[in-house]
């Protein structure tokens, strides 16, 4: 395993809502996304979802609330829990969740992406 430079790593793509791995922890993937507009509702009813967020800001949608992230912080959504990540410019986050997790949940959307692509 080599050091990950995240300004490196983001500069190698564009797309938005398409998560991109840049490691891995025993069953984990640390995966890259750059985000902008409104995402779907969804859930992942297996495993919690965590989001860094490391520039920009963005907002969790929940049925009862809305969580603000800026750069330099992170959320958990529990497992099973339903949301909706939006972001008004572009930000970009990491997500850590177990491999094989698809980054539209259980929802049908054509904003869902290919899974496990490596950069």
């Amino acid at each position: 395993m080599k050091k990950v430079n995240f300004a490196d790593k983001f500069s190698k793509f564009s797309d938005h809502w398409s998560p991109k791995v840049i490691a891995e922890m025993n069953d984990y993937q640390f995966k890259l996304v750059k985000i902008e507009g409104e995402f779907t509702w969804h859930n992942h009813g297996h495993t919690d979802e965590v989001f860094i967020v490391i520039e920009g800001s963005m907002m969790i949608e929940f049925k009862d609330k809305m969580v603000e992230l800026n750069a330099g912080e992170m959320y958990v959504v529990p497992k099973g829990v339903m949301h909706k990540p939006h972001a008004s410019e572009e930000c970009k986050i990491m997500i850590v969740e177990p491999s094989g997790v698809i980054n539209t949940g259980e929802a049908d959307s054509d904003l869902t992406s290919e899974n496990d692509v490596w950069i």
